[in-house]
């Protein structure tokens, strides 16, 4: 098999290698906050995705993203909140088109 030659995602990895340990959080509350974080700088669906993915496997409920949503929209504003659900919902329709290909 050939080497995949990714320094872009190397990267990411290693800057977040030991950070969810660092933060003294549970890693469920870590998520959590990486998606609060992503909701509050407009990020992209695929952020959403990576995230909601490992959020996934640690049992976080998509009650629990929704509920982080509404805890930061008067701090970050209806629009942020609104942008990050049509990224979500984005980030979904990536998630379920790459299974169906598969």
């Amino acid at each position: 098999m050939a080497e995949v030659n990714a320094p872009v995602l190397e990267t990411r990895v290693k800057m977040n290698e030991g950070t969810p340990e660092a933060s003294g959080l549970d890693p469920e509350t870590y998520m959590l906050v990486r998606i609060a974080a992503l909701a509050s700088v407009g990020a992209p669906p695929a952020s959403y995705l990576l995230n909601l993915g490992a959020a996934s496997e640690l049992g976080v409920s998509a009650e629990q993203v929704q509920g982080v949503l509404i805890a930061i929209a008067p701090v970050v504003g209806s629009a942020r909140v609104a942008s990050a659900g049509s990224a979500i919902a984005g980030a979904l329709g990536l998630a379920t088109a790459v299974v169906e290909e598969s």
